[in-house]
């Protein structure tokens, strides 16, 4: 692809739309596993989780066409999501020695990268095939994510402190990334259908049924497990 041809910047446009979208969830994690951090910790945190994000997205990147060929990546990732989306709406900051999402630096940054590994297939796909192999565009969508993660987690945890209830809302966004993950393996495709044909309705029924069990099932077990804490206490 040319230089700064019609058809490059196209392709930038829509790498720029991608990581608008899909940067979201990026953010999200960032915010949510750095609301219990002490105030000081909370910025180095962002800087610190983003760097991390991108330097996991630049490897699957560079790996992208290997990743593909893995059997049951998309079901892996989307089954550790769910845990993840769990584990950062169970953790409310109070058990800091027994929660592995506990409210220290590192505890953030291994929540974020993790994370970041696990859902960032969708951003790596969506980049790679709207940059059409020119690898110019994929280190530009990479650094364009930057800022717009920064800013989108600020945003996410200013959000959080203000209104608690966003927390709810944030993983409940998560636990959907997860389930569209998990539907979109093709390991499953005679349950979900193949993501290049037309739907049937059985498989439109099983994946709306996918969609609200597994967010359902976060939100209602990170409330039971709250729940039998502060019974416990």
């Amino acid at each position: 692809m040319e230089l700064f041809s019609t058809a490059w910047w196209s392709a930038l446009l829509a790498i720029v739309l991608i990581d608008l979208v899909l940067a979201g969830d990026n953010a999200i994690v960032i915010a949510l596993a750095a609301r219990n951090l002490p105030k000081h910790l909370k910025t180095k945190a962002i800087v610190w989780g983003t760097v991390g994000a991108i330097v996991v997205r630049s490897f699957m990147t560079v790996g992208v066409v290997w990743l593909l060929k893995i059997p049951g990546l998309m079901l892996v990732g989307g089954m550790g999501l769910v845990w993840i989306a769990y584990q950062l709406l169970a953790d409310d900051g109070s058990e800091s020695h027994s929660n592995p999402m506990a409210n220290t630096f590192w505890g953030a940054m291994k929540t974020i990268v993790i994370a970041d590994a696990l859902m960032g297939v969708d951003n790596v796909l969506g980049v790679a095939g709207a940059a059409h192999g020119s690898f110019d565009l994929v280190i530009i969508g990479l650094m364009l994510s930057v800022p717009i993660v920064v800013f989108g987690s600020s945003v996410v945890l200013k959000l959080v402190e203000r209104f608690p209830l966003i927390t709810q809302a944030g993983a409940a966004v998560l636990a959907f990334t997860a389930a569209k993950m998990i539907v979109s393996e093709p390991l499953l495709g005679s349950v979900y259908g193949a993501a290049q044909q037309a739907l049937e309705p059985t498989h439109t029924a099983a994946r709306w049924a996918t969609y609200l069990t597994v967010i359902l099932g976060v939100l209602t077990a990170s409330w039971w497990h709250k729940r039998r804490t502060q019974m416990a206490t």
